[in-house]
Parts: C-alpha cells; sequence; structure tokens
C-alpha cells in the first residue's frame, strides 16, 4: 500500500511540474517573445510568439518549415500577428485584428498567411478557410546568421522574419 502511495505521490508531483512549465511559458525550450511597433501611419504591430533554436539542425529538412507545409511560423502556440486598425499587407487589406500567422514555403517564395483562428496549438487544426489574407513574398538573405528565430518590426511598416541565413520580409501600411 506505501509503495502505491508512494508511485501516486511521484506522478503527482511530476504531473504538477509539466502542467507548470506548460503555464508559464518562458520555462519552454522554445521561449517566448513579442516584436511590437507604432508604425508611420499610427498602425500599432505586435507579434507574440515563440523562438524555435537550429541547434545544429538544416531548417528546411531537419526542422520546419519544409516545402510545401503549412507552418506555424514558431513553436508552441500559433504566432499571433495583431494590428491596432485596418492595414494593407503588400497592398492586400487587412481589418484590424488579431489572427494566427502562418508560412508556406515554396522555393524561395513564401505565403504570408494570415488565419482568423488566432489561438490555437501549432499548426494542428489550422483551416485554410479561415484564412483572412494569404501574400506572396520572396526570401532573402539575412544580414547575419540567427540561431534563434526572430521577428522585427520597423516604424516604416516592414516585418521581418529572420533565422539561419534566411530573411523574409512584408510590409505593412
Amino acid at each position: 500500500m506505501k509503495k502505491i502511495l508512494s508511485i501516486a505521490l511521484v506522478a503527482s508531483l511530476f504531473t504538477s511540474t509539466i502542467a507548470c512549465a506548460q503555464g508559464d511559458k518562458s520555462k519552454r525550450p522554445s521561449p517566448p517573445a513579442t516584436a511590437t511597433e507604432t508604425t508611420e501611419t499610427g498602425a500599432i504591430i505586435k507579434i507574440d510568439y515563440s523562438q524555435p533554436s537550429l541547434k545544429g539542425r538544416t531548417m528546411g529538412k531537419d526542422i520546419e518549415p519544409k516545402e510545401g507545409q503549412v507552418w506555424r511560423t514558431g513553436a508552441n502556440d500559433a504566432t499571433v500577428f495583431e494590428v491596432s486598425q485596418d492595414v494593407k499587407i503588400e497592398g492586400e487589406t487587412l481589418p484590424a485584428g488579431k489572427y494566427a500567422l502562418f508560412t508556406l514555403v515554396e522555393g524561395d517564395t513564401w505565403t504570408i498567411i494570415f488565419n482568423k483562428t488566432w489561438k490555437q496549438w501549432g499548426a494542428f487544426k489550422y483551416a485554410a478557410a479561415d484564412d483572412a489574407l494569404r501574400v506572396k513574398v520572396k526570401a532573402g538573405r539575412a544580414e547575419k546568421f540567427y540561431e534563434q528565430m526572430t521577428f522585427t518590426v520597423a516604424k516604416n511598416g516592414q516585418v521581418s522574419l529572420m533565422w539561419g541565413d534566411t530573411q523574409v520580409s512584408f510590409t505593412v501600411k
């Protein structure tokens, strides 16, 4: 009986520890980050995401994004892209609000996807029917190597994602 109680206690502590670590995003292997800026047009852009690291892996081969597969563009929860007012992204209208940010890689062309279901884990329940906007942009070479995936938002509305030696940017006006 004591053995059963001991096992139950250990299992309970283990489960509690995991639950706490999942709730405290800073304890995850891919830490949370935020990029935010008020643009010249007055729009506030905020990106909440988790930063996966390459850790010696090759992007597109050992780790996402993989060619032809929708990627959550980060780790853990889907990346949340929020704008305070209606904006134009690469000339296409996106209403004010929160969106899950996904990407689809096809060679050096990346499709940036703004999905209405912003609160979701990864891309497991991604539904194209919920896309608010899709824009295509060209990937380029980053100025330096980024071990952790990083977003920046510039005052002029340029949003950039850098990871490894890749940079993908789009313009928000």
